[in-house]
């Protein structure tokens, strides 16, 4: 998903113009940002909720020379889907594997 995308939704379920469903999802995503921050917590009933975590300090390896590589620690965002969403994903999936099937059974 992308903003543009946020902003066409906008303007075709509204009167807005182009500019103004812009800045309304740019100023949505403002808003989601600040609340994570803020909470560490952002979640969307029927979608799922994003949540910060903290990551360890570590060390990892180099994959072309095998050396050794302190990585600092840090946070991370993460997405959990709601089981709302899981349910219509899949039901998506399986639809799109029936039509691919289907479309490979008549070429």
């Amino acid at each position: 998903m992308s903003k543009r995308f946020l902003t066409d939704v906008i303007q075709q379920s509204t009167d807005m113009t182009g500019v103004a469903a812009s800045r309304l999802a740019a100023d949505l995503i403002e808003a989601i940002k600040a609340e994570i921050i803020g909470t560490g917590r952002f979640s969307l009933p029927d979608f799922g909720s994003f949540t910060v975590r903290e990551t360890p300090k570590r060390t990892a390896l180099n994959p072309r020379t095998g050396e050794k590589v302190a990585v600092k620690a840090g946070a991370t965002v993460r997405f959990k889907a709601s089981p709302s969403l899981k349910e219509a994903a899949f039901a998506g999936a399986k639809k799109a594997k029936r039509k691919t099937a289907r479309a490979a059974k008549a070429g």
